[in-house]
This record gives C-alpha cells, structure tokens and sequence, in this order.
C-alpha cells in the first residue's frame, strides 16, 4: 500500500486534527546522529501523513536544530559535521535532549558536567514553560540540570546504577521504556525514542495519525518495557566491597533458597546495614535484587539451553513453576516462552 493510500483509507467519522508541534533538538558535539535523525524523520513522515489525510487541517509539525553556544555546526558521534544550526528559537513547544556517544558513565558524567552552556538553557528554557525531553544518555543531561529532582524518569538500561548513584533524588524507573511525569519526559535506550516521537504526534494529531505513523515506519507498539533486553552482564555494577561480597555469594547460591539473613551473615553485616547499603546501591531491597538476578539467569538458560521451564525454575533456586512465571513476567513483561521464542540463540 502506497503513502497516500495509507494515509486515505481512514474512518470519515475521523475527527479532524488542529494541533501543532514545534520540535526544538538540541544539538551538542557526540550527540547520537539517530536521535536526530529519527526524530526529525518521524515527524515529517507524520506531516505527510497528515497532509494527505487533511490537507486544510492547519497540522503543523516540524523539527529545528539548534546549538546553546552560538555555533552554526557540531560534530555528531559517527564523525559527520551537522551545518545550519540556529539560535534557540523563541516559539519551540519541547526540546528533545539527545543521547550522547560515550565509553563508560563515567566518561557520559564528565562530559555533562562540562556542559554549563546547555544546562543554562535547558533551565531557562523550563522556566519560559517549554517542555523538555531526554531520551537514552540524554536523560543525564536532563538529570544534571536538576530539573528531575522529586520526578520520576527512566533512562537506558544499562546506566541505571550511575543514574541512581549521581541522581538519587530523581526516583528512576530504569524498566520503562517511556516516563512522563508532570510534562518532564524521558525515554530509555536509543529505539524508544520512537515511542517518545509518537506519543508527542499523537498529542499533536490524535492517537489515529500516530498509529499511521508507526504503520509506515514498521514501529512496534507493543513494546512498553525495557526490561526483555536487560543483560545483567552488561549492567556497570557498583565499586563497593560489600556489593562485591554480596555479588559473589549470590551468584553461587543462586541455585538454593538465599535469606537476607544468611546474605548478611556472609558479608559480615546487620540485615539494616545490608538493606540500607541495597537501597543506596542497587535502588532496590535485597530480596528484590534475588529475584532479578534469579529472572536473569532464568533469561540466559532460557536463550542458550533447551531445558524445560521447570528444570530452569529448579536451578534459579524456586519450587514453584507457577510464582516463578508471575515473577519472571512481572519483571520482563512476557512469559518465559514468549521470551525463548524472541531471544533463543539459532543455528545459522
């Protein structure tokens, strides 16, 4: 089906859409190249579609690019220069943050931190009642400004533990893909900022305009969490003895019932010492972090074994199949088979 076929085979009872988007991307050196680009492609694929839906409907979305230091051009991360950047303009309806290119959170952090520039307009930017947006990286920037203070906000995945650790007055939802809490909006890894692009078109043009939307771009909708693609491996662990301790034994016993008070008992502390160390560290009590780290290893068997579930349950340390299964979709939001079906490794 062509665009304009697409576009025309609508209800007529279809509500007309009158809204508008002005779409302001601030640019900064690193900045992910895809942020922008899928931004700006999303929303003028969204225009099209709504041209030709509703040619005198007034729809206006649309994307300017802009610097906080007067430069007209940055570097982005694949090494390409990105020329004809303006000054902020005054009449932007959100700002989106991109993510920034980095090697570690630590190096993410002290770029931020050198930010000043784009901190002092981010904040101005609030207080004239612009919204704002981060998506994956840029979720620290968004942080960093202090804006997020008493918020909740999400970011990547696998940055969860520097967030909480340099912002733990922002209560992270590391697991969701999308967080809009009073306006402030933050998106995690890379590819939600599609989700993101089509909430705000669906603001601006109703949910039937952003349903075209992800129809012609093949978006998946269905997708609410982050929490099927975490990979504990990659997840940047704290620097902490006690965590260490704590790490190590669990990684061994995982196989058998684990308290917190034999937890605690082997790291040679108080269960209050152990829970307020987890909560500060992890975000999370101790026996919270038990069952995520018996859900990942339940996530590896499940991609790189052929084991029955219910061998899998025996050896992430659970008797019952069944609380097991609750457990593992409360926390990756599909079953364990739909999982294995998704992320099983296959033979080339």
């Amino acid at each position: 089906m062509s665009t304009t076929e697409l576009a025309l085979s609508r209800n007529p009872a279809d509500a007309v859409p009158t809204g508008r988007l002005r779409l302001g991307i601030l640019a900064m050196d690193g900045c992910m190249l895809s942020s922008i680009a899928s931004a700006s492609d999303t929303l003028r694929v969204a225009q099209t579609l709504a041209n030709i839906r509703h040619p005198n409907s007034g729809m206006r979305l649309e994307t300017v690019i802009f610097g906080a230091r007067g430069q007209t051009s940055i570097r982005t991360s694949v090494g390409l220069e990105l020329s004809g950047l303006v000054e902020p303009p005054d009449d932007l309806d959100l700002i989106l943050l991109p993510g920034l290119l980095h090697t570690s959170p630590h190096d993410l952090i002290e770029r931020i931190s050198s930010m000043q520039p784009e901190l002092e307009l981010i904040r101005a930017m609030h207080l004239r009642g612009v919204r704002l947006a981060g998506n994956c990286s840029g979720s620290f920037l968004f942080a960093e400004s202090g804006l997020l203070d008493g918020h909740r906000a999400t970011c990547s995945w696998w940055l969860a533990t520097a967030f909480r650790q340099r912002y733990p007055k922002v209560q992270l939802e590391a697991d969701a893909m999308l967080v809009d809490d009073a306006g402030l909006l933050t998106a995690g890894g890379s590819c939600s900022l599609q989700s993101l692009m089509l909430k705000l078109i669906a603001n601006a043009g109703g949910e039937e305009l952003a349903q075209q939307t992800a129809r012609m771009l093949l978006i998946d909708t269905q997708r609410q969490s982050q929490a099927p693609y975490v990979s504990q491996a990659l997840m940047e662990k704290p620097r902490h003895s006690l965590s260490e301790k704590a790490e190590h034994f669990l990684m061994h016993e995982l196989h058998r019932e684990v308290s917190v008070t034999q937890l605690a008992e082997h790291c040679g502390t108080s269960e209050r010492s152990l829970l307020r160390h987890f909560r500060t560290y992890h975000g999370v009590t101790p026996v919270a972090h038990i069952q995520h780290l018996r859900v990942e290893r339940a996530k590896a068997l499940l991609e790189t074994t052929h084991l029955s579930f219910e061998e899998i349950v025996e050896r992430c340390g659970y008797s019952d199949s069944a609380s097991f299964r609750k457990l593992f979709k409360r926390a990756t939001a599909i079953t364990p088979g739909d999982y294995r079906e998704r992320y099983r490794l296959r033979p080339h």
